[in-house]
């Protein structure tokens, strides 16, 4: 045990962060076994151990970041049991068709109460919108308003238009988009329990949930938007998704794309994201959205607020 506890706090070298330290970000270790863990499955071993109460941290997010920034990762030498997995994520095309079911099933199937109890009151399951500049948000349901809000001024939305969401989730985009600027909408999920409630929250709106593959849409709109679903495409599927995306459009339309990104093309996704967060997903980067829209779409508006991810979570 003394010889892994040396290897991980020489990897905490320079990063600011002391095993059992006075700091809000300093990780508390209850469990000896934590160190040998961690070295032996990477972040699925952090996270794991995490949720079996081996440690705990004040400022969760504030460890992160700080682990993050360093890079350790580079400090690290490979694992070939990760390199393995991404080998096998190529092999395997996760976002292909056949599979675009496989993330409701295993991760909003689970049941809606988890999801009321941690979201906003429309069950929006993206990055708020906290720019003060927009009238600071005081809470989470503030925040997410503000960016579906943000959406639809955007796509300049207007009152008789017909619009698609992409991965609509609980209806949260439709059944604001219906209220507040009078359009009609359809949404489209592979999660049962979504459709279920969505249908449910919007029933007295011009709105339509179906639990429907976007390759499989043959219709035209005056706009499409997909909020957070394209982590869950893939890099493979990401022309074929565009090229969709553009057939679906009518000639002045807009399409508005909200995703999480990275700062470099990957093909894979951290292990423990990918086992108990987003099944089957991966980051796109600048990279390789651009290359896929080339010759489809003209980038009218790129707009980064990531850091209002980290006020999202925590709320």
């Amino acid at each position: 045990m003394k010889k892994e506890k040396q290897i991980i706090k020489s990897l905490l070298d320079g990063t600011d962060i002391t095993i059992n330290g006075s700091n809000p970000w300093d990780p508390q270790i209850h469990n000896e076994h934590f160190y040998s863990r961690v070295l032996r499955e990477g972040s699925l071993g952090l996270g794991e151990s995490y949720m079996d109460g081996w440690w705990d941290c004040e400022k969760l997010d504030q460890f992160f970041h700080k682990v993050l920034v360093a890079d350790l990762d580079k400090k690290i030498r490979k694992n070939w049991g990760l390199l393995f997995k991404i080998g096998w994520n190529l092999l395997l095309n996760p976002g292909r068709e056949s599979k675009a079911f496989e993330i409701g099933q295993k991760h909003y199937d689970i049941g809606n109460d988890l999801y009321r109890a941690m979201l906003d009151k429309r069950l929006t399951y993206t990055c708020g919108y906290w720019n003060p500049l927009a009238g600071r948000a005081q809470n989470l349901d503030e925040a997410q308003e503000a960016k579906l809000d943000l959406v639809c001024k955007k796509i300049s939305l207007k009152s008789g238009q017909r619009i698609l969401d992409i991965g609509s989730g609980w209806g949260s985009f439709i059944g604001y988009a219906a209220e507040k600027y009078g359009v009609s909408a359809v949404g489209i999920t592979v999660s049962k329990e979504q459709k279920k409630l969505a249908d449910t929250l919007y029933k007295n709106f011009l709105v339509e949930t179906r639990l429907q593959d976007y390759r499989d849409i043959n219709e035209k709109f005056d706009h499409v938007v997909s909020l957070g679903m394209f982590e869950h495409v893939g890099y493979k599927n990401y022309r074929t998704y565009m090229e969709t995306v553009h057939e679906m459009l009518k000639d002045d339309g807009m399409f508005l794309l909200h995703t999480i990104g990275g700062n470099k093309s990957v093909r894979g996704i951290d292990p423990w994201i990918g086992k108990y967060i987003f099944p089957n997903s991966m980051l796109p980067s600048i990279k390789q959205i651009s290359k896929s829209i080339e010759e489809l779409f003209v980038m009218e508006d790129w707009h980064n607020f990531g850091a209002d991810y980290d006020t999202t979570l925590m709320a």
